[in-house]
């Protein structure tokens, strides 16, 4: 059987490539298929490098890289050699020029700029995603913020937008009368922040997110009796860890929550809260 290779360029991990093209690759199941994945590619040498690898192994290339220049020299270092190529990132950033009303007549765009900011964001995305809903507990230490709640209060969505502004955030799920990980207490207790919900705004959120996906919204997960026992098992929680501030998320704007939470984690560690935010 043929074995087909395709290079992902990055500008940083590539994790996101990578999850676009293995959501693609699903349509061809029946094809063996090899992915190498380059981090970290912000030199015209690295490019050649990986294009003259490529071109030997007669490969595909994908690639999300912000800077216009090098994914100019991408496709046309890929189109002189007849490698086929995707840019992944480009078309969405010349529909944003075109939606916010940005030019590129001297062909340099502050929304394409390259710098520390925008790498951080991307690592802060990679980060948060990896770490969502106590997927994986290690590195633990490495985030920002951690967000500790029972399921649906928003623990998801608050760290993926907090990751948009730059921040690192896992977070861990309260389960009922489970023991939370001892990875959880190896964290700086500053970072930590506790997440809470009203008994009838999480009945309806749970009801109908079960109803929305075709489930039976009367099982244990959506009944009252239950949210009742988890909510007390959280603060109880809470109680025992009153180092970890506790934000009521009931009918909150995502912003304002999130906005909240950056402010008492920068106060806490010395940071201007007005970095990123």
């Amino acid at each position: 059987m043929t074995t087909w290779t395709i290079y992902i360029l990055s500008d940083g991990s590539g994790e996101t490539a990578a999850t676009m093209i293995r959501a693609a690759l699903v349509q061809y199941t029946n094809k063996d298929i090899n992915i190498v994945r380059c981090k970290n590619v912000r030199t015209e040498s690295q490019v050649e490098s990986i294009i003259d690898e490529c071109f030997e192994r007669r490969g595909f290339i994908a690639y999300t890289v912000a800077s216009p220049s090098m994914r100019k020299k991408i496709h046309e270092l890929a189109t002189s050699k007849g490698i086929p190529s995707f840019d992944l990132l480009g078309p969405l950033l010349n529909t944003l020029d075109s939606f916010f009303g940005a030019t590129n007549i001297s062909g340099v765009n502050v929304l394409r700029t390259v710098d520390d900011t925008y790498f951080k964001r991307i690592e802060a995305i990679e980060y948060t995603v990896k770490h969502d809903d106590g997927k994986t507990l290690s590195h633990l230490d490495k985030a920002d913020i951690v967000l500790v709640g029972i399921s649906r209060t928003s623990k998801t969505p608050l760290s993926i937008f907090l990751s948009h502004k730059g921040w690192k955030v896992a977070n861990v799920p309260l389960v009922l009368n489970t023991p939370l990980p001892e990875e959880l207490f190896k964290v700086d207790q500053r970072r930590v922040v506790g997440l809470i919900i009203d008994i009838e705004s999480l009945h309806r959120i749970r009801k109908n997110r079960l109803e929305k996906f075709g489930q039976d919204p009367g099982g244990e997960y959506a009944s009252v009796s239950h949210i009742m026992k988890e909510i007390e098992y959280a603060h109880q929680i809470f109680k025992q860890n009153k180092r970890w501030p506790v934000f009521n998320v009931t009918e909150r704007a995502l912003e304002e929550t999130a906005g909240e939470i950056v402010r008492i984690i920068s106060a806490r560690l010395g940071l201007p809260d007005s970095v990123l935010f």
